[in-house]
Formats: C-alpha cells, sequence, structure tokens
C-alpha cells in the first residue's frame, strides 16, 4: 500500500505519445495499481471523449472505464451545459468537439453575431476567416472560455500547434483573456476529477508531462506532483521554470520509487 489514495494521470506525452506506448508506461501502471491507488486518466485533449482512451489502451491490455477518463472536451462540455444551459455558443474548434458538446445538450450556433457564449479550441481548419468571426462573436462582454492552454501538441513527428495558439490569436483581435480555461490546470478542472476520485487532493498525486497544465493543477490543488520527462518537458526546462514538481521521474515505469 502506499499513502496515496487516488492518482491523475495524464494520457498524452505520459502513457502514450501518439499512438504509441510510452516504453514502460504499463509497468507503471501495474504499480499504481499493485498499491491500490483509485486511477483516473486526464488528457487535456479537446478532441477526444473517454471512449477513445479505451479504445486506444486496450491493444496494449490496458483496461480503461470511460467513467474514470477525463478529457478537456468532457469538462468543457458538462461545465456549459451546468453554467449556460440554453445559451447559444459559439465554438473555434474541431468536429470531435462539436459533437462531444452537442451530446452533451450544449446549443451551438455558427452565427457569430448570435453568440452568447465563446468557447475556443484546437482547430486545423483555422483561418483568418475564422478569426474574423471570432472577433464578431467576442464583441462586447459574452463569456470567453478555453478548452485548454495547450500551445502545442506532440505527436509522433514531434509537435504541432494545438489549443494555446488558437486562443493566443482569439485574445490578441478581442483585447481580452479568457475569463477561463476549463481543462487542465483551472479549479473547474480539479473539481472535476476530484468528484470523480471521491478523494481528498492531499492523498491525491498528479502525473504528467506539462509543468504549466499537469504540475499546475496539482499544486493549485494542495495535490503532491511528478513530472514525467516522456513528453514535451526536458530536465533543462526545469532550470528556470516558476512551476515546480515535487517529483521528476524519467518516465511512469519510475512511479513506483514514490509508493
Amino acid at each position: 500500500m502506499t499513502g496515496y489514495e487516488a492518482v491523475i494521470l495524464d494520457v498524452d506525452g505520459t502513457i502514450v505519445r501518439g499512438e504509441e506506448l510510452v516504453p514502460g508506461a504499463t509497468d507503471g501502471l501495474r504499480a499504481l495499481e499493485a498499491a491500490g491507488c483509485s486511477r483516473l486518466l486526464f488528457s487535456n485533449n479537446p478532441t477526444r471523449g473517454a471512449d477513445h482512451y479505451g479504445e486506444t489502451l486496450a491493444p496494449h491490455g490496458i483496461d480503461v472505464d470511460p467513467d474514470t477518463v477525463l478529457t478537456s472536451a468532457t469538462v468543457s462540455a458538462e461545465y456549459l451545459a451546468a453554467t449556460h444551459a440554453g445559451e447559444r455558443v459559439y465554438l473555434v474548434g474541431a468536429e470531435r468537439l462539436e459533437a462531444i458538446l452537442d451530446a452533451a445538450a450544449v446549443e451551438l450556433t455558427t452565427d457569430p453575431d448570435a453568440a452568447e457564449v465563446v468557447l475556443g479550441s484546437f482547430d486545423t481548419a483555422f483561418s483568418f476567416g475564422t478569426l474574423w468571426e471570432s472577433l464578431r462573436a467576442l464583441e462586447g462582454n459574452v463569456p470567453f472560455y478555453g478548452t485548454d492552454p495547450d500551445a502545442t501538441i506532440p505527436i509522433d513527428e514531434g509537435e504541432i500547434p494545438g489549443s494555446g495558439a488558437i486562443l493566443a490569436a482569439m485574445e490578441a483581435v478581442a483585447g481580452r483573456e479568457p475569463d477561463a480555461i476549463l481543462g487542465k490546470p483551472s479549479s473547474i478542472a480539479a473539481a472535476a476529477a476530484m468528484d470523480r476520485l471521491d478523494a481528498d487532493p492531499t492523498d491525491t498525486l498528479v502525473v504528467g508531462d506539462r509543468l504549466d497544465t499537469d504540475i499546475a493543477l496539482g499544486n493549485r490543488a494542495g495535490m503532491e506532483t511528478a513530472l514525467v520527462l516522456t513528453g514535451v518537458t526536458d530536465r533543462a526546462d526545469l532550470a528556470d521554470a516558476e512551476i515546480e514538481p515535487d517529483h521528476v521521474l524519467e518516465s511512469l515505469a519510475a512511479v513506483d520509487t514514490l509508493l
């Protein structure tokens, strides 16, 4: 057994990179299971729902209950459905996110002039026209949210621009930052995670590869944190970082040293 009752695990860059399993990831997951830790997978991927990670990890022999998975997409959908019911949401985002919002009964509009709420996210079709429409949608004081702040996304070939890059463009034309980020590292994301785990934050370990999302989430919520070096952060990044993890691990495989 361990002092941790629960663990929040990032997925991309921690368990998988692209569609490939990070070496040693299964060893780390087995160690956490043997230690009796409740497990929640939490990805800031705004284009995926809970079922996706079960399908991704099943071929690697990792069973995932969809009820133990959160993504910035599912958290955003739940939040908007609860706090902006019946309000028209103008989305800058992918079709998959649109489907997740629609399934949560979030009312969407493609008319920027009809927007009562604006949500910015990852969008491979983002263009000058999209930015122009975003400017119109953001006129006045309509609530403005982002799914996640990730400026880049790790893939097999390296990195691609993420939601944070698109939000930065939207912020620039609107002259204001989002009212809230709904995924990690927000308090909204932390509350969603703790609701699923039913554990005390002080007894929870957060493991991830990003200082500004995974580690910041844990630090803000009073959880213990462990950074893995299999994603976007390396030791050189730690030297000048304002956000500090409690532990630094070469990979998830080394999590047994904390148990």
